[in-house]
C-alpha cells in the first residue's frame, strides 16, 4: 500500500482528492496540510466538508517544511499555488517522492513565456525539463513512469485538447484558422477563499483574461496549435463547457472526423456523444462528454466536465494510477 500526503487539502481540490482517496483500496492517506498561516489549520477536514465525516477524520496540518515528508510518503499531491508548487515540489523530487502537481508551475516548458503567464521567473529548469504533462489519454507511460514530476493539465485545457486533439492529430484541420474556444467555468475554479468576485450575488456570465489568461500558452504548447481562447465565468457551482469553432480542411468527411475521435473508444472517461454534451451529465463525475457538428467546411466541438474532477483531482487520481499500474479508474467512482 503507497503512502500519500495531500498539501492544500482544505480547498476544494484538495477535499475531491480526499474523498477520492477513501474509496482507493491501493493507498493510505497519511498527511493533510496547508499553509501555517492557514484559519483551517489543526482543524479536522471533515469538520470543513461534512461528507467525510467518519471516512476521513485526518487533522490539517500546517506545512512548515517540506522535508518532513521525507521518509513519510510515496507520494505528494500539491493542490496548491502555483509558487507553493514551484518552492515544494523539488525538495520532494530530490527525496525520491513522487510529485502530482495540480497547479500550473511546471505546465509551460518556455522559461519566457512562463514568467509572462505566472508573474514570476522559474528557477527550477531542469526540473522544469524533466516534469511530464500528463493529460492521461495521450500520455506516454514510459516517459511518465520515469520521472518524480509530474504535472497536471489545468481544467480548462484538459476540456479544450480533449476535444481538438484527435482532429489535430489526424490532421483534419486547416492551420491557417485559429480554433477559437469559449469556455465558460463554474465558480469553484476560482477556489474556495472568498472573494467579491466569486460571490454569487456578484457573479454573472462574463468574459475575462481575454488574450491574457495563463491556459492560452498551456493549451497552445500542447496541442501545437495556436488557438484563440476566451474563458467565461457563469453562475453556477461546479463544471466547464466549452464550445470551440474551427475550420476543416477542404473535404473532410464525417467519416474521417468519426474516425479521428474513435481514438477514444477505450478511453473509459471520454464518452463521445451523437449529440452535444450537456454539462448536468459530468458534474460529480470524472467524465469528459464530446460532441460535434460540422457545416461548410466548419466544425463546432462542445466539451464537458467537473473542473474539480476530469478538470483536477480524479485526473490527478487517474493519472496516479497509471503511474502505478492500477486500473486508471480505481478509486474515481467510489
Amino acid at each position: 500500500m503507497l503512502s500519500v500526503a495531500v498539501v492544500g487539502a482544505s480547498g476544494y481540490a484538495g477535499a475531491e482528492l480526499c474523498r477520492i482517496f477513501c474509496a482507493h483500496n491501493e493507498v493510505c492517506l497519511k498527511h493533510l496540510y496547508v499553509s501555517e498561516n492557514s484559519l483551517d489549520k489543526n482543524k479536522k477536514i471533515s469538520d470543513l466538508y461534512g461528507s467525510l465525516k467518519g471516512r476521513c477524520d485526518l487533522v490539517l496540518e500546517p506545512m512548515s517544511d517540506p522535508k518532513n515528508l521525507i521518509g513519510e510518503v510515496d507520494a505528494v499531491f500539491l493542490a496548491t499555488d502555483h509558487k507553493v508548487s514551484h518552492d515544494v515540489a523539488p525538495v520532494l523530487t530530490a527525496a525520491g517522492i513522487a510529485v502530482f502537481d495540480l497547479s500550473g508551475a511546471f505546465r509551460i516548458s518556455d522559461l519566457k513565456v512562463f514568467a509572462e503567464a505566472y508573474g514570476f521567473e522559474h528557477k527550477y529548469p531542469e526540473l522544469l525539463a524533466s516534469a511530464v504533462y500528463a493529460l492521461p489519454e495521450f500520455t506516454d507511460l514510459n516517459a511518465l513512469r520515469a520521472t518524480k514530476m509530474i504535472s497536471l493539465p489545468g481544467c480548462y485545457p484538459t476540456a479544450s485538447q480533449l476535444a481538438l486533439r484527435p482532429l489535430i492529430d489526424a490532421d483534419l484541420l486547416d492551420r491557417n484558422y485559429r480554433p477559437s474556444i469559449n469556455a465558460v467555468s463554474g465558480v469553484s475554479g476560482a477556489g474556495r477563499k472568498a472573494k467579491l468576485t466569486n460571490s454569487f450575488c456578484e457573479v454573472s456570465l462574463n468574459a475575462y483574461g481575454v488574450f491574457t489568461h495563463r491556459h492560452q500558452p498551456e493549451i497552445a504548447e500542447h496541442l501545437g496549435c495556436e488557438v484563440i481562447f476566451t474563458p467565461h465565468l457563469g453562475d453556477f457551482k461546479r463544471g466547464i463547457h466549452a464550445t470551440i469553432n474551427a475550420k476543416l480542411k477542404d473535404n473532410v468527411t464525417v467519416e474521417q472526423v468519426k474516425k479521428a475521435y474513435s481514438v477514444y473508444d477505450n478511453k473509459p472517461l471520454v464518452r463521445v456523444k451523437d449529440g452535444m454534451p450537456k454539462l448536468m451529465d459530468v458534474q460529480y463525475l470524472p467524465y469528459c462528454d464530446i460532441g460535434y457538428a460540422m457545416k461548410d467546411g466548419y466544425i463546432v466541438v462542445c466539451s464537458c466536465i467537473d473542473n474539480l474532477l476530469k478538470g483536477a483531482s480524479a485526473q490527478a487520481v487517474q493519472v496516479f494510477n497509471l503511474y502505478y499500474g492500477f486500473d486508471e479508474l480505481k478509486g474515481l467512482f467510489g
